[in-house]
């Protein structure tokens, strides 16, 4: 039998739960034995001392006095009673279980289970026990749906280790094994599955999350090494004179970490290796120079360059710099957006596809089918986690084998961007343009909303400008924040003597347009917005960031907001305007206030919000591990990294060996044929 048959084969798998299963991405007898759970429920006796404030935790103890129970609404009701746990008198509380009170009895021994309130020292009762319970072993939870439940779960993992266990393949050879101290994968995973003690499962887990990471890793590095050997880029032959003249030419020095990230961009560009490059910078760190020098460098050599970003009007903004920039030295720059239209759009396309258009900047729409380059080099696609990974290949096949830069203003810990883009090489600006002054971030609750009317007023007066940003558009019952209308209509009545205008994204293109028309010329002093202003948009005078409501947002997103401002000559500041109800919350404001470095703030975000709401799961084709945290588990991620990249150097993983089993593995999802990996 074997491990990978169809999960029928179990027995109680019939056709009802086949389909269930199916419904947890169970298939095989491989996926149900490798289902684990996602948490232990722990019923070991703690020390009243050793636990920390909301542990979830067991605690035994002699009952002091009646339980009282107090009804309110139709069914729920609560049963207190005080528990003398060693020395010190508790609380515990139990919900809408009235009857309790009829179960217990004073100087009895009781066994709770519930989370903790260090505060009140009460504990929320989710389950007891009459007498003195002391369980060593630990209770694994696994996640069901539909009609499967936890019990019948466990009992079908139970018969397919019963009949298949002995079939668990081990894909680690006895030396990475004793290297790193690792379990025998059948071990590891019934470990995880029936654990005496904690510390057994932090070695399995800690066995299966590298096998994970490391066969990630295998096929990201195999990925990159295949790739860059069959598909051949092109060599450019880069007039550097005409590059160092054009960097002479820009209004500003180019900073040491810009110059770097230029150098290692055009020898990735000169090579005949294709470029697969990840450009991350700070808010304001000179991406678009950097992007500007290499696409000219491109356009010299005599190929296109293309610049794709997300929205129309970052398009715009990038078309006016660029024009600016590039138009001296006879290089034609044009844009296509949905809003190019009818023979406009023909002309632009037939000029695209002649060659006769040398730079083109623009959104979804260069990935249309009607677009054809006649010679495309050079591929940007800026802020590129909001793009599908689909969405960028596509753009990237228009040409044959043009070199490849990814920018993004979110910055990801370089080591982490590292492991994860694994199949890019990775370039960071990490300084930002001489003479910047530091943007000041303030914390004010609702409650102060006069004082921060007063300071904006203050600003206006200096004839500087201020953003105003809203999370949503209109009013909503579900949530309780304030919206980009009511707030104009405030703020319009508040300042008479100012203009006020309004920014979110059901305008269409032309009302966008008109509206950062008259930011940008200071006609309107006042913009609220949606976050649509998040990225790109750069008004000099503009010296206030106005956030509402800001812990509904993470902080990379505060960070991108708060760099709109800071761009001219003035102290600029930021305030935070929220009331936040969580810890987490309050964590974020904290942070934001006492830190500038997008960098920083990365680690932080990452922390607080878990990778999947960092990144944008669907976006960015982040891959999902049964076991492993890209956060918490980095290290790990990391040696899986660095043992990967010398596996697909050595002639022993490409032949037979040892890592034959995992070779195949590779092999059988498409690694080898250069096929798409998900």
């Amino acid at each position: 039998m074997s491990y990978y048959d169809d999960v029928s084969v179990i027995r109680g798998v019939g056709e009802e739960t086949a389909q269930q299963l199916a419904v947890l991405g169970i298939r095989t007898v491989a996926d149900l034995i490798e289902y684990f759970p996602y948490r232990y429920e722990d019923y070991q006796l703690r020390d009243i001392h050793d636990i920390k404030h909301d542990e979830r935790v067991t605690l035994a103890g002699v009952i002091q006095s009646e339980p009282v129970t107090r009804f309110f609404g139709k069914k729920k009701s609560k049963t207190t009673i005080r528990i003398l746990v060693g020395n010190i008198l508790i609380t515990a509380a139990i919900f809408n279980r009235s009857y309790v009170k009829n179960q217990m009895k004073l100087g009895e021994t009781i066994t709770l289970t519930g989370k903790w309130d260090q505060h009140r020292l009460t504990v929320t009762v989710s389950e007891y026990k009459l007498g003195l319970q002391n369980s060593n072993e630990l209770s694994p939870v696994y996640s069901v749906a539909g009609k499967l439940t936890v019990k019948q779960l466990r009992k079908l993992i139970y018969e397919a280790i019963k009949q298949h266990g002995d079939a668990i393949p081990e894909w680690l050879p006895v030396d990475v094994l004793d290297k790193y101290k690792l379990m025998p994968r059948r071990d590891a995973i019934i470990t995880l599955h029936y654990p005496k003690e904690s510390v057994h499962v932090k070695q399995a887990r800690r066995r299966m999350v590298y096998e994970e990471f490391l066969l990630f890793q295998l096929k990201m590095q195999a990925f990159r090494k295949m790739s860059r050997e069959q598909a051949s880029g092109i060599s450019y032959d880069i007039d550097m004179n005409k590059v160092d003249a054009f960097i002479d030419s820009l209004p500003f020095e180019l900073t040491k970490a810009q110059k770097r990230v230029v150098s290692e961009i055009l020898q990735d560009i000169s090579s005949p290796l294709r470029m697969n490059r990840l450009l991350q910078g700070d808010v304001g760190s000179g991406k678009t120079a950097v992007a500007a020098v290499c696409m000219y460098a491109v356009i010299s050599s005599g190929a296109q360059a293309a610049l794709m970003v997300p929205t129309e009007i970052l398009a715009e903004q990038h078309l006016d710099s660029l024009t600016e920039l590039l138009e001296p030295f006879g290089v034609s720059v044009t844009l296509l957006t949905s809003s190019v239209k009818g023979k406009k759009r023909r002309e632009r396309l037939e000029k695209l596809a002649t060659g006769e258009i040398q730079m083109i900047v623009g959104t979804h729409a260069l990935i249309q089918e009607e677009v054809i380059f006649h010679k495309l080099g050079l591929v940007i696609t800026d802020e590129q986690h909001r793009f599908g990974v689909e969405q960028r290949r596509v753009l990237r096949d228009k040409g044959e084998h043009p070199d490849v830069l990814f920018m993004t203003a979110t910055p990801i810990p370089r080591t982490l961007a590292i492991s994860v883009f694994g199949d890019m090489d990775v370039s960071v600006i990490d300084e930002l343009p001489a003479g910047r002054k530091q943007i000041e971030t303030y914390w004010a609750k609702h409650n102060q909303l006069d004082r921060v009317l007063n300071f904006i007023q203050k600003e206006l007066q200096k004839g500087r400008q201020a953003y105003v940003i809203c999370p949503l558009i209109e009013e909503s019952e579900k949530l309780d924040v304030q919206n980009a209308i009511d707030v104009h209509a405030i703020l319009q009545s508040h300042y008479q003597n100012y203009k006020v205008g309004l920014m979110h994204g059901r305008l269409s293109s032309t009302e966008k347009d008109e509206v950062m028309e008259d930011f940008s010329t200071n006609t309107t002093q006042i913009l609220v917005s949606t976050t649509v202003v998040e990225v790109g948009v750069n008004v000099p005078n503009a010296s206030i960031m106005v956030i509402y409501d800001a812990e509904r947002f993470g902080l990379s997103q505060l960070h991108q907001l708060r760099g709109r401002v800071g761009r001219g000559e003035f102290q600029s500041y930021c305030i935070l305007l929220a009331d936040p109800k969580s810890e987490v919350g309050k964590e974020r404001m904290k942070i934001m206030t006492e830190t500038n470095d997008g960098f920083v703030l990365s680690e932080k975000d990452l922390e607080l919000r878990g990778p999947g709401d960092f990144f944008g799961q669907k976006q960015s084709g982040l891959p999902h591990f049964k076991l492993g945290d890209i956060v918490h588990d980095f290290r790990t991620l990391e040696v899986a990294r660095q043992d990967a990249s010398e596996l697909v150097r050595t002639k022993a993983f490409w032949e037979d060996g040892s890592w034959a089993l995992i070779r195949n593995y590779l092999k059988e999802n498409g690694v080898f044929d250069g096929e798409k990996l998900d």
